[in-house]
């Protein structure tokens, strides 16, 4: 198959813009007009300043696309799913938020049971255009444009589908955005993370955005991407980008993509049927990963955004560390002017897998040095390493990031970057290349001893998490004397810190799984020691999810194992969604009925809503001031038995009562009960 390379018009055009404006960046002091101005404007303007939060652009990127396929005569829907999870915990509700105007633009919003199944309905939206064409019975679109969401271990989770889907292709009027939510810090993940060399292991071309702004227009660049290349796109999105918020320039011309070579769309790029396996893994190879690069290129997506084109020492850097080289930079007083004085370039990569070639090496070829500052372990350093390789000698940097050129550690592979850190990284290696003038080594110096830096001043505090004031979780998840429990995903894992023989936790509460192996790890365990039975923590969402197949499993190992289905009634901790499918106390218990538990029991703080329930055979009620006793009792039953505690997430309910979403009968029951022994 032809290589793809770009050329003709479109290969060293500028990317469209309008005169003056800088792509992918927050107009922050834009003159604004006297005109009226809405919290709707975030949806509905459409050329002009909008102000969004991270989570609020990834919907406005869909009505972005819906309009920029109108104006061109595409006939086009949108189709969206995913899981929540932190940072992209709010996804859902923004989206169900903008139901109504999601369903103006055709865009189609379906939450996934889990991240696995989500990417699966993706992958289906570009199927749409090869479902035959029967009339009434084919398509009734031009072609869908496909969303995935999740957090990254979601993405870890949905691997085989994002590679059988990236596989297939996308469709000519399709195309896929596949967003990780990355937590390099573990502030909201049992495990730090970080998405691209998941996505590249993948052959998914990875775009990087730096800022709000960005989350759209480099979503808008991905669209095209994919339609292009006929690959499915990862988009990662940290914290610091996701949930910041800023006043972003909209213009519809910015979306006019320049498509390499003679053809809008190489022919049989992408997805078709009948295929084969061989076929198409050589496409992705040879055809569409090459043509991802072709489009980085003619579209100019990576690029020099501060001082020389050609620097003694450049600084190549991606997403949310662009920012921090940014305000490092402020912090060792190098303007753009100074920047370029001192023979300093910073060179943002938005694709940051595969790294496209040329406009990297001729940034980089022939300077002194090359800087990549990345958050945690390497990926653009080691890529442009291997193209350096091959560089004539007169025109290879030395390259730095992890390690300085003689090998000595520089930026840390762990944890996240800081402001701070990367302004002493680089005042290093401009003392070492002897760029640094007599005002900045005085800087250099300052950062160094810790001062004339905010961000440097003391250590970063951290306060132990504990349960909100009456959350059910302070009393679910309190441990019989003498007992083991086992924590797991959701709230309920802040059991995990506090200690034993506290008055609170009379036993112990250890260990931490990914979520939806709550309980397997005691299969493991139990042939190993004396013990004979553990409580299983599982909240209502996770059993949802996922923690069902691992109930399943206890039962098929013959262990005894307590689970605690913990039944809060909504998805506290991103914000008070319900767990999909919405499963009701009664149909858990005939779901766990059905699996062939050995006991069952309900613990309520309103034992009266289950009366009359069509509970599972032999399922008793208590109430909750009874969860000592049956636990005692459950602890003496061989086989796997459960709990299905039953009480309302304490800060779910303020929420509703604020909204006035609640029946009056159940304000006045919380008004009068909810007090009694839990704080609230």
């Amino acid at each position: 198959m032809p290589a793809i390379v770009a050329r003709g018009q479109g290969a060293d055009r500028p990317l469209p813009r309008p005169a003056g404006q800088e792509p992918y960046t927050e107009m922050l002091d834009a003159p604004r007009s006297e005109a009226r101005v809405s919290l709707d404007d975030k949806y509905l303007l459409e050329r002009g300043d909008v102000f969004l939060s991270g989570t609020q652009a990834l919907v406005r990127l869909l009505l972005e696309q819906r309009r920029s396929d109108r104006r061109r005569g595409l006939d086009t829907a949108g189709f969206v799913s995913g899981y929540r999870g932190s940072p992209l915990g709010g996804v859902d509700l923004a989206l169900w938020r903008a139901a109504d105007l999601l369903r103006e633009h055709r865009v189609h919003f379906e939450p996934g049971l889990n991240e696995e199944l989500a990417v699966t309905m993706v992958h289906g939206s570009q199927q749409v255009e090869i479902v035959p064409r029967d009339g009434r019975l084919g398509p009734q679109v031009e072609g869908v444009f496909g969303l995935w969401y999740g957090k990254h271990p979601g993405l870890d989770r949905a691997g085989d589908a994002l590679r059988h889907g990236n596989a297939a292709g996308t469709s000519p009027h399709g195309g896929v955005l596949a967003v990780s939510g990355d937590d390099p810090g573990a502030a909201s993940s049992s495990i730090p993370n970080q998405c691209e060399h998941n996505f590249a292991a993948l052959l998914m071309p990875v775009l990087s955005p730096a800022s709000v702004a960005e989350i759209v227009d480099l979503g808008l660049a991905g669209y095209a991407l994919s339609r292009f290349s006929g690959l499915w796109v990862g988009f990662k999105t940290v914290a610091d980008v996701i949930e910041s918020t800023a006043s972003v320039r909209i213009d519809p011309d910015r979306a006019d993509w320049v498509l390499p070579g003679d053809v809008a769309r190489p022919p049989g790029i992408g997805i078709r049927h009948p295929d084969s396996r061989w076929d198409s893994d050589e496409r992705v190879l040879s055809l569409r990963l090459p043509a991802a690069r072709a489009f980085a290129h003619a579209n100019r997506l990576d690029r020099v955004v501060l001082g020389a084109e050609r620097p003694r020492l450049g600084l190549v850097t991606s997403g949310k560390a662009t920012q921090d080289v940014r305000q490092a930079l402020v912090e060792l007083g190098v303007d753009d002017a100074r920047a370029r004085a001192l023979g300093l370039g910073v060179f943002k990569v938005a694709l940051v897998w595969p790294l496209e070639p040329q406009a990297i090496g001729r940034f980089a070829q022939g300077a002194a040095e090359v800087l990549c500052i990345e958050e945690r372990r390497a990926f653009v350093e080691t890529q442009l390493k291997d193209l350096a390789y091959h560089w004539p000698a007169d025109r290879r940097p030395a390259i730095a990031g992890k390690t300085d050129p003689a090998g000595a550690p520089l930026l840390p592979e762990g944890g996240e970057l800081s402001a701070v850190r990367v302004a002493r990284a680089i005042g290093a290696r401009m003392l070492a290349l002897g760029l640094a003038d007599a005002p900045l080594r005085e800087r250099i110096a300052a950062l160094e001893a810790g001062r004339g830096c905010a961000a440097a001043a003391g250590a970063d505090v951290a306060r132990v998490p504990h349960f909100c004031a009456g959350c059910p979780h302070s009393r679910s998840t309190q441990v019989p004397e003498g007992a083991l429990a086992m924590g797991g995903i959701g709230c309920h894992s802040l059991r995990l810190w506090m200690p034993p023989g506290s008055g609170l936790n009379g036993g112990t509460t250890q260990f931490m799984v990914q979520m939806g192996g709550e309980g397997s790890n005691w299969l493991g365990i139990a042939p190993f020691v004396g013990r004979e039975h553990v409580f299983q923590n599982l909240g209502d969402g996770t059993y949802t999810h996922s923690g069902s197949l691992a109930i399943r499993a206890a039962v098929a190992a013959r262990r005894n194992v307590t689970y605690r289905i913990l039944y809060n009634d909504a998805v506290a901790m991103t914000g008070g969604q319900p767990a999909e499918g919405a499963l009701s106390v009664a149909q858990i218990t005939h779901q766990l009925h059905g699996e062939g538990l050995a006991r069952i029991a309900v613990v309520a703080e309103d034992p009266g809503r289950h009366r009359g329930a069509a509970l599972a055979p032999g399922v008793e009620v208590h109430p909750r001031d009874a969860m000592p006793q049956v636990q005692e009792a459950m602890r003496r039953v061989p086989g796997v038995t459960a709990i299905v505690y039953d009480q309302a997430c304490a800060t779910e309910k303020r929420r509703r009562r604020k909204r006035g979403e609640m029946p009056q009968a159940a304000r006045v029951f919380i008004n009068e009960r909810v007090c009694e022994g839990c704080g609230d």
